[in-house]
Parts: C-alpha cells; sequence; structure tokens
C-alpha cells in the first residue's frame, strides 16, 4: 500500500468515485464518509456513498446522509456503481470482511482502493494506497487531516465541518478517551472558528432516541447486567426476544457497553447480542487489559486496544458461557486492576 499522499495531485482530476465503510455505520463511519464526500462533490467528482447496510436513524440528519445507498436494499445499482467506479475509498474498517456482501464486489472491482482508517492489523493486500494509523481519535479526524494535507482546508464549509465534529465526538465517547489527543481539541477549535454549532451535533446524536429505547435500557441494566467483581468485568446480555419486545431498531445499543464501563472497579465491559443471525460482541476495557487481542483470540473480532468488537454464530448461552471462560483464564491480568 503506497501513502495516500501520493494520489493528492490527482484530486482534481474528475473520477467516478465511490466511498464505503463497514456494515452498521456509527457515527464516526457515517460522519468521515459524508465529509469526505462533500469535499470530493466540491472538487468536481462524481461521488456515491454506499453503505453495507442500514444505519441508525439518529445519524438521518448529517448533511448528505439521504443520498447514502443502503447495498442491501439497492444491490443491482450499487454494484453497478462499484463496477464503474474509478476510486473507491474505504473509511473506518481495513478488513474486507467488514463489509458483509459486499466484499466480494469490492474483491473484483478494478478500481483504485484508497484506506483511510484507524483500526489495527489492516488487509494492505487489497489496497492500492491508503493511511493507517491507530493512534488517531477516528477516521473523522484522518479525513481532516486528507482535507488539510491536500491543500482544500478553504473548501471546508458547514456540511463538512458538521461531520468531522460528530464522528470525531461520538468515537472518543465526547472527548473523554484517552485518544483524544491535543491536536483533535486543535482541530474543533480550528472548525468552531469556522462557524461549527457544536451544541446542535450534540442534540442530534443524543436527544433523537424514542421512549422505547429509554425504557430497554431501564429492563437492560436491572434484568441482563451481571458483574464479576473477581475479574473486574461486567457483562450485559441481551436476548432476540427482548430486542423485540422494546421495538429496538438498528443504533438503539450503540454506547450501552459504556454504561457497565461507569461502574467502579470495572476493567472489562462487554455486551453480547443476539441478532438472530449472528451473536454481535462489543468490548471496552480501562487501564492495561488489550481488547482488541480478546476479540480476536475468542469471537473472531478486533478493533483497537480499549475498544473492539467480534461475533459468533453460536446461540448466546453458549456465547455467555465462552465469555466467562475467557475472563476466567484473563483472570491474573484482570484482577491486578489497581485503583
Amino acid at each position: 500500500m503506497q501513502p495516500i499522499h501520493q494520489v493528492f495531485n490527482q484530486l482534481t482530476e474528475s473520477k467516478k468515485i465511490v466511498i464505503t465503510t463497514h456494515q452498521k455505520p456509527d457515527g464516526d463511519a457515517m460522519g468521515s464518509s459524508l465529509a469526505l464526500f462533500h469535499i470530493l462533490v466540491a472538487l468536481g467528482h462524481d461521488v456515491k456513498v454506499i453503505s453495507p447496510t442500514n444505519w441508525a436513524s439518529f445519524l438521518n440528519w448529517m448533511p448528505g446522509c439521504k443520498s447514502v445507498i443502503d447495498y442491501e436494499r439497492n444491490t443491482a445499482a450499487a454494484n453497478t456503481l462499484i463496477e464503474n467506479a474509478d476510486w473507491i475509498f474505504c473509511l473506518d474498517f481495513n478488513i474486507l470482511a467488514r463489509t458483509k456482501n459486499m466484499e466480494s464486489v469490492l474483491l473484483q472491482s478494478k478500481a483504485v482502493k484508497l484506506l483511510i482508517d484507524h483500526h489495527q492489523q489492516p488487509q494492505l493486500s487489497v489496497f492500492q494506497y491508503g493511511v493507517s494509523d491507530t493512534t488517531k481519535s477516528s477516521t473523522a479526524e484522518m479525513v481532516f487531516d486528507f482535507i488539510v494535507g491536500s491543500g482544500f482546508d478553504h473548501l471546508i464549509d458547514d456540511n463538512i465541518a458538521q461531520c468531522i465534529y460528530a464522528g470525531v465526538m461520538t468515537d472518543t465517547g465526547s472527548f473523554r478517551f484517552p485518544s483524544t489527543s491535543p491536536d483533535v481539541h486543535q482541530m474543533v477549535a480550528h472548525l468552531m472558528k469556522r462557524g461549527l454549532k457544536h451544541a446542535a451535533v450534540h442534540e442530534n446524536l443524543f436527544d433523537n432516541f424514542s421512549e422505547n429505547r429509554l425504557r430497554f435500557i431501564g429492563n437492560t441494566l436491572l434484568n441482563r447486567m451481571e458483574v464479576f467483581y473477581e475479574y473486574n468485568t461486567a457483562l450485559i446480555a441481551i436476548t432476540q426476544q427482548d430486542l423485540i419486545k422494546f421495538d429496538i431498531k438498528t443504533g438503539d445499543t450503540e454506547g450501552l457497553v459504556n454504561y457497565t464501563l461507569s461502574i467502579e472497579g470495572i476493567k472489562l465491559a462487554a455486551i453480547i447480542i443476539d441478532r438472530g443471525e449472528e451473536r454481535k460482541c462489543s468490548f471496552r476495557s480501562k487501564g492495561n487489559f488489550d481488547v482488541n487481542t480478546f476479540a480476536r483470540t475468542y469471537f473472531n473480532g478486533g478493533g483497537h486496544y480499549s475498544a473492539a468488537g467480534g461475533f459468533s454464530l453460536e446461540p448466546l448461552e453458549a456465547v455467555v458461557a465462552k465469555f466467562k471462560t475467557a475472563i476466567a483464564e484473563n483472570k491474573e491480568q484482570l484482577s491486578s486492576y489497581t485503583f
């Protein structure tokens, strides 16, 4: 994979460009994709954003989101766009398997593939150009760097600023995670000087949920949470029946794993959700416990040192049992947490 700065001199040459991200895109995935979309359109390119799946409704406010193509709903049209693309930007993922049913089409595409991502262990062989930096707070921050580095900072408008801010803010846990570097705050200050109204972004992202979601969270914390103090670990296991009972939609479980991480003494927080076709796992940690390695070792996943995910095709009960075995096998490290 060649450094992405090598394409900077080609950015003013009109191209057919597809931007894609991981399945079930979160705030960073959608924010970075749409920020890049707007800057490339401003540069005269024919640009389409394709999401491998649907996304949370609380992201629909983002400028440009209405034009995003859901691959599962518009497969034929999306395939044509991918097949005819000159460039394909891959954002907020670094392994094509994370695009679900799009993987084979992306592999077959003759388009130049460009990576912008901050996760560990990228699939470098499939990308011609790119930047992979695990020290970055978010892919949205990296898109900002891409815009500035290519010399088009002057094209950042309110739409781009909102998308970048949404991505960075969500992936840093509202700027509280260790990845929030001085550069992040300087970038936000820059965007605010350009007119960004940050409070409106917060409202759109965090004050747009249903009553059902609030009741679901209450039920989950009361009835689905287990705390294993001998391992400094907390687990939430959500059944498919719970999802149906509370009419849970895509995105309604976003951030739920962080609730248990707020318990004093908890070093590892996990949530396992029965999605029907698979059991989805999310892990968060504090201190020196590497959930990226944990997810890769036990749950077919990966991610960051302190935030990772995975999945299993086994029944929920079996996955919960496997998790309990896994934390027992990591007892020495988990029990060594110092307050």
